[in-house]
């Protein structure tokens, strides 16, 4: 198993940077598929990067892709999202999640464990 936690939500303006990490315990973090996943209100939850158990691989989602970077540190257990230029639009509750499954493999529902998730608001 393994046990996740989101910091690094807040308020930006538009065109702002934000950093989220995600700490996670557990032993075998380095085994998982790890990602980010928003949710805004009155919408479903969305996918919005993954990377591969070695971060050789990486994927994400078309609206979010040449501004949010997604990296980890296995040797820390540690997930983070780099977001830059960010738009009223990004705002949501994001959440670091973890799955045995290839990365992209991004149903929500492929993902075993999961963060409370941190709030990300961008004002305009």
């Amino acid at each position: 198993q393994v046990q996740l936690v989101e910091s690094g939500g807040g308020l930006v303006q538009a065109g702002g940077s934000l950093r989220l990490s995600c700490a996670a315990s557990g032993r075998t973090f380095d085994s998982y598929t790890v990602g980010w996943f928003r949710q805004a209100p009155g919408k479903e939850r969305e996918f919005v990067a993954t990377i591969s158990s070695m971060g050789t691989n990486i994927y994400y989602e078309e609206s979010v892709r040449g501004r949010f970077t997604i990296s980890r540190d296995n040797a820390k257990n540690a997930l983070y999202l780099q977001m830059n230029n960010l738009k009223p639009e990004d705002t949501a509750v994001y959440f670091c999640a973890a799955s045995r499954q290839h990365p992209t493999v991004v149903r929500p529902t492929a993902f075993n464990y999961w963060g409370p998730g941190t709030q990300v608001t961008v004002s305009s």
